[in-house]
């Protein structure tokens, strides 16, 4: 039972030889002796090469995770905000977070409405439709009157993101989810919906960060300052929540070379 490779190893333990065929039993061993002779006889039998049988599909798109260095755009002058109002910020959003996180399990026992159907975790479209809504995600134009009286209809407005949807959300949906949005605002504008989706899965986002988190949030901050860079007018209601973004990845999650200076 000894092969080339174990001739050429140093015998650790004194074990005499026995031979395999003596040793078959399926009692527990009563002994030392008998344990290791046990431990023989099953790396005996053990093949020299195992090939693992891998199902392709299984496998993540993804494998390899690209940490960006770069800053965030600079604001124009008078866009970004001070550093009292970011301080502020990062204390009532970390007062918010230790809300959620305390009332989570309640929030999480509360069975949802009928009509709260939430998509599977790699349901990347299916998220889009559900965070910010169809008349977003297919870029629906609005008549005048449904302006006026829009309803309740979180099919076409996308369902808000209340503590009985977000705490029944685990870290990998969370930041599946993240992906997605960041993702989808990498080519489109910003929109209210997705300010109130990014602020509440950044208020669940558990720290340490993943290394997948850490690069799409700092994907986001980026993007938000891009967004600010091209806005026109200090007044532009996208303008608050841009700079809250930023301030919320920078400050609170420390990536401090993207934070605006006072």
């Amino acid at each position: 039972m000894k092969s080339d490779v174990e001739e050429l190893m140093p015998r650790l333990l004194p074990v005499e030889s026995c031979d395999t065929d003596e040793f078959i039993s399926n009692e527990p061993p009563r002994n030392p002796q008998e344990y290791l002779r046990q431990v023989q006889r099953e790396a005996s039998l053990c093949p020299d090469v195992v090939v693992a049988q891998i199902d392709p599909k299984k496998l993540k798109k993804k494998q390899s995770v690209n940490v960006s260095i770069t800053g965030c755009l600079a604001a124009p002058q008078g866009f970004s905000p001070s550093l009292k109002w970011q301080q502020q910020q990062v204390s009532k959003f970390s007062e918010i977070r230790q809300s959620v996180n305390k009332h989570r399990q309640h929030w999480n026992a509360q069975f949802l409405d009928d009509n709260v159907v939430m998509p599977k975790t790699e349901d990347e479209d299916g998220w889009r439709r559900f965070c910010l809504g169809e008349n977003v995600c297919l870029d629906v134009q609005l008549k005048e009157d449904d302006n006026i009286n829009p309803g309740l209809d979180y099919v076409k407005t996308g369902f808000p993101p209340f503590l009985s949807i977000v705490s029944k959300l685990n870290q990998s949906t969370i930041s599946a989810v993240l992906e997605y949005l960041i993702n989808w605002f990498e080519e489109r504008d910003f929109v209210p919906q997705l300010g109130r989706w990014l602020y509440a899965l950044l208020a669940c986002l558990e720290k340490p960060l993943l290394p997948e988190a850490h690069s799409l949030i700092r994907q986001l901050a980026r993007r938000c300052s891009t967004v600010r860079a091209n806005l026109e007018s200090k007044d532009d209601d996208r303008l608050s929540a841009l700079n809250l973004m930023i301030c919320i990845v920078a400050r609170y999650f420390e990536q401090n070379d993207l934070a605006d200076k006072d």
